[in-house]
């Protein structure tokens, strides 16, 4: 069975949040389905998007697990951006959550070390 997952963040402002995710993620949007919306490509059939939904802003939150946590982080901080909370559960899972603008969590997961 294929999985397609979009995974949406209200915003209440476009061009912040287009400006902040492109640098959380590295690239500019796969595609911008209108004026309100765009959409980043994390894997094949699994995107992120921004709409601008103000009376909804600031109340997602999304983990992603990589399997390159280290360098994910690495790659994120070089861009400008710092993990507003670093977690290890007990079972050494380790986790970073991002902020963006609007106070939406944006997490990046991964296995122990």
């Amino acid at each position: 069975m294929a999985i397609d997952l979009f995974a949406g963040v209200p915003v209440t402002d476009y061009g912040a949040a287009a400006a902040w995710y492109e640098q959380l993620l590295g690239a500019p949007p796969a595609f911008l389905p209108n004026d309100t919306e765009a959409v980043w490509e994390l894997a094949e059939h699994r995107y992120v998007f921004i709409e601008v939904r103000p009376e909804h802003a600031g109340h997602a939150m999304h983990t992603v697990f990589v399997d390159d946590f280290d360098a994910r982080l690495a790659q994120i901080a070089g861009r400008g951006l710092e993990p507003a909370e670093r977690e290890t559960y007990d079972n050494g899972v380790r986790k970073a959550t991002f902020r963006d603008p609007d106070g939406n969590e944006i997490g990046f997961g991964g296995a122990p070390v």
